[in-house]
């Protein structure tokens, strides 16, 4: 680099844009023109203002961009440094490429990207995993409802009912009830299945809902409840799951986040395709105990709505929980977390029944008969 009256030389190569072969040349720059000297070839002159400086990487030759597709490339780095500051160009860049060249920026920078990625791993991918479950169409949410139902079936979790045609058909009018008040636009429905068919996979006394809106009670939960109360309670709970795609978006939040983006973008046809790993994802995962809290809150305003009170849903979780415990040490058991233990393994059981005992004492809701 020379530099002369605040001119400066910068000798380095020439692409003329139209092949990649290179020539020597010679840039001088002013504060206002450009010279370019390429031997064997006249000058070339352009205002200051027609060039353009790429960002410096380390290793890599400094290009100043010509007008017509040309491009100059020195490893004259301070010369071009010298230009930037006398001409006031890429000043933010300069302001960067400082803080690079010192290890104790580049360790915060490290820091302060890592701490972000650690918020948006811990509340980010919830978040969009939410905003995805909300966006899947009706259509997918029924495929997801499909395959998970055949995946049941065919692993023998359940069988047929074997209450009787008019006991069936009474819980589902009940259940009815239960689905027009928790609303959402689901095509509610419920599947009453024998819980004991399956043997070792056997789901025993549980309920459970999709995605879709189908909730899955057993004959065992049936067998097991002290009243009809007790099942609407439940079935109530379920529909909170549903309202609040409670379970889709713990899906979509384990299966990552490139799924999460994939039902967001509206990509439907992709988004269909994972409606095979769906089944496995719901099966495996269980619900947080916010998601289980948000849903019995959808139930406690439900049984305070319809019966004055959240005891019935309070005795049968606690059942439940007695009956899990009773259970615990037999083989049959399944370990692990599944949605089958939204009602019967999911910690917290006495802090739930309490917090339904503080709905009803704070009388969220009037009872209406």
């Amino acid at each position: 680099m020379t530099q002369q009256n605040r001119s400066i030389t910068l000798q380095g190569v020439y692409f003329d844009g139209r092949s990649s072969r290179d020539q020597p040349a010679t840039l001088t720059l002013d504060m206002q023109t450009a010279t370019l000297q390429v031997e064997g070839f006249a000058d070339q002159n352009w205002p200051m203002r027609t060039l353009g400086v790429e960002a410096p990487i380390p290793g890599v030759r400094r290009a100043v961009t010509l007008p017509g597709g040309g491009r100059f490339e020195t490893r004259d780095d301070a010369g071009v440094s010298a230009w930037e500051r006398a001409t006031g160009r890429n000043r933010a860049l300069s302001g960067v490429r400082a803080l690079e060249s010192r290890w104790w920026a580049a360790l915060a920078a490290l820091g302060v990207s890592l701490g972000a990625l650690a918020l948006f791993v811990a509340y980010g991918i919830p978040a969009l995993a939410q905003q995805a479950a909300f966006a899947t169409p009706r259509s997918v949410l029924a495929t997801f409802d499909r395959e998970t139902i055949d995946v049941l079936q065919g692993g023998e979790y359940f069988g047929p009912s074997k209450l009787s045609a008019a006991r069936q058909a009474t819980l589902k009018a009940e259940f009815r009830e239960v689905a027009a008040w928790a609303g959402g636009g689901y095509p509610y429905r419920l599947l009453l299945r024998d819980g004991e068919a399956g043997g070792i996979n056997g789901l025993g006394a549980n309920a459970f809902a999709l995605p879709g809106g189908t909730v899955v009670m057993t004959d065992q939960l049936v067998a097991l409840a002290k009243s009809d109360r007790e099942l609407m309670g439940v079935l109530a709970h379920e529909t909170g799951h549903v309202t609040n795609q409670h379970g889709l978006a713990g899906v979509y939040q384990a299966l990552g986040l490139a799924l999460v983006t994939t039902v967001i973008t509206g990509d439907i046809v992709s988004a269909g395709t994972f409606a095979a790993a769906v089944p496995a994802a719901l099966l495996r995962g269980g619900y947080s105990r916010a998601a289980e809290t948000q849903a019995d809150e959808v139930s406690g305003k439900y049984m305070l709505k319809t019966y004055g009170t959240t005891k019935p849903l309070q005795t049968i979780l606690a059942r439940l929980e007695k009956e899990d415990s009773e259970e615990s040490g037999t083989p049959s058991r399944q370990s692990g977390p599944s949605i089958f233990d939204l009602l019967r393994t999911h910690p917290g059981t006495p802090d739930r029944i309490q917090h339904l005992k503080q709905m009803e004492a704070a009388g969220k809701l009037a009872p209406t008969r």
